[in-house]
């Protein structure tokens, strides 16, 4: 590797260590290239959405996610040399020649975030599906690109169709997970991503500004609707790790297993994310890791998978 790759990779390494403290967690379990060809998709994402969360104007925003979508399909152009001054684009494309990540998944995420941009409200769980494929289930799958499969072997292709929709759903169970617990963060800049049907089943359809709701409102018993489907999409979505080769598998099962737990300590204290977000301790977060390593998570996936077959 040339040196101008390596220090476009170290960049992305310090970018993602800074800024994503669960996800540097599970990826320090890959080995080192797949470790750099995530810190590069993570950095270009991160990117993205900061573009979206930062205080341009929406019209700056808009051209700043078109110029970030050149950028892209210079990539895929191959046309970045190692020297670019873009350390993100010389390692995300390095990535790409090194994995077959499916580099439309990025324009998914800059489609997701134009949204977030034009304000865009859900109605129905369907509508919020929608959003939560474009900026998490898509990461799922560009992460199964650099992943891939059981013993580095090929699957087939009904087997990689049903790898891509399993690490769709984990992304969309991550996703709905981290919009529990910024529901009040998001409050705070404008946004409410929960259905708006679910809102008024509950009585919440005021929002979450307050660190208390509304004389009526059953705040609980819409955080425990919510959890129940992302407990689903957790069970689907588990379905990919014995589908990864052990490494891979260890840094899913760390990643959606620090979630999960989120989950449980979301569902245990509703109010909770109300107060301030809602966090792991590192010895926790150890723990899932070693879980992970152990493949204790996708035997049991294993078992189960065969106990429905039978």
């Amino acid at each position: 590797m040339s040196a101008p790759v390596q220090a476009a990779y170290s960049y992305c390494e310090a970018v993602t260590g800074s800024q994503a403290r669960n996800f540097a967690y599970g990826i320090r379990l890959l080995p080192n290239d797949k470790r750099q060809a995530m810190s590069a998709l993570y950095a270009f994402s991160r990117r993205v959405d900061d573009i979206g969360d930062g205080t341009l104007a929406p019209e700056a925003k808009f051209a700043r996610l078109e110029e970030t979508r050149a950028v892209l399909g210079r990539i895929r152009a191959e046309e970045i040399d190692e020297d670019d001054t873009d350390p993100v684009a010389v390692a995300l494309a390095h990535a790409a020649r090194r994995f077959p990540i499916p580099l439309g998944g990025l324009d998914e995420l800059i489609d997701g975030v134009l949204m977030d941009v034009r304000g865009e409200t859900y109605e129905t769980w369907d509508d919020l599906r929608t959003y939560c494929r474009c900026v998490a289930g898509a990461i799922g799958r560009l992460s199964l690109g650099v992943f891939g499969t059981v013993n580095g072997s090929a699957l087939g292709a009904s087997d990689s169709a049903r790898a891509a929709e399993y690490a769709d759903t984990l992304g969309l169970a991550l996703q709905l997970t981290n919009i529990l617990r910024d529901v009040r963060e998001d409050a705070a800049n404008g946004r409410t991503y929960l259905p708006a049907e679910d809102l008024a089943k509950f009585g919440c359809s005021e929002g979450f500004r307050s660190d208390r709701m509304p004389a009526g409102a059953d705040f609980a018993g819409l955080v425990h609707h919510e959890v129940r489907r992302a407990r689903a999409l957790f069970a689907e979505g588990y379905r990919l790790l014995p589908m990864l080769d052990r490494r891979s598998g260890a840094c899913v099962a760390a990643m959606a297993g620090i979630y999960r737990r989120l989950l449980d300590r979301i569902e245990r204290e509703p109010e909770a994310v109300l107060r301030g977000r809602v966090s792991l301790p590192p010895h926790e977060k150890a723990y899932v890791a070693v879980r992970g390593l152990s493949g204790l998570d996708a035997r049991t996936v294993s078992r189960q998978n065969t106990r429905r077959r039978g």
